[in-house]
């Protein structure tokens, strides 16, 4: 299967949800959430348990877990080709619904303006 292109999402003021939210992650939980966004990108689709699992209404988490703590990335895929990465956090069980709704939300900006809610990386 062909390489994923990976997205990352930015909001209107042009900042980006995960990437902010990574600069709080220590540096190893870090590290590890990079590999897992490396794994989506070359598998996509294919990427399964334990690596990422599906939420709800299209949207999916990649599932990173060190010392304990759950960290967790929610995206959906675009078409066949892309996915688009909205946000993290950190969780105890499971992923709170408010979350999936922000991830839903971003979703439908997204997709009503796809160059405004990409965020380019460097």
């Amino acid at each position: 299967m062909p390489k994923t292109k990976l997205l990352i999402y930015q909001d209107e003021d042009g900042t980006a949800p995960l990437l902010e939210w990574l600069e709080d992650v220590p540096e190893k939980a870090r590290a590890k959430c990079r590999v897992r966004l490396g794994r989506l990108a070359q598998l996509g689709h294919e990427l399964r348990r334990p690596e990422a699992d599906i939420l709800r209404d299209g949207v999916y988490e990649l599932r990173v877990g060190l010392g304990g703590i759950n960290y967790r990335m929610l995206y959906f895929f675009h078409g066949n080709q892309a996915v688009l990465v909205t946000h993290g956090l950190t969780k105890e069980k499971r992923v709170p619904s408010k979350e999936i709704e922000l991830a839903l939300k971003r979703k439908r900006l997204f997709e009503a303006d796809t160059v405004r809610h990409t965020h380019e990386l460097e």
